[in-house]
């Protein structure tokens, strides 16, 4: 199942679901990947799940690994597998002059500077 909108789940699907957002109720079951900007689950998810939230309900039942930027479980919920947040890209600093190349560089001989005319 592929979309850009919202999707709610209450049969059964085998396979991977990509969409924007996804709700699977309390009858749902997903046997898959999914993959969507939010997911909330009250019903079974058998596979990787990857959004930027996801919040599970004390009816949930997944088992697979979970990627995600937001995460919220309600008591009850069963989760088997692994939490991962999203990396995001981290900018590398710039880097400060070296106090080596400042030590480095050749001191002023006396009695060459210029002189005042």
């Amino acid at each position: 199942v592929t979309g850009e909108g919202e999707v709610h789940i209450d049969g059964v699907v085998r396979g991977d679901v990509r969409v924007g957002k996804l709700t699977v109720g309390e009858t749902g079951h997903i046997e898959g990947g999914v993959y969507a900007e939010a997911i909330e689950a009250r019903g079974r998810i058998i596979g990787a799940v990857t959004a930027k939230q996801v919040r599970l309900y004390g009816t949930a039942y997944v088992d697979g690994d979970i990627t995600h930027e937001q995460l919220a479980m309600e008591t009850g919920a069963f989760f088997q597998g692994r939490s991962l947040k999203f990396q995001r890209p981290v900018t590398p600093p710039t880097p400060a002059p070296s106090p080596l190349a400042q030590a480095a560089a050749p001191a002023p001989t006396p009695g060459l500077a210029p002189k005042p005319v």
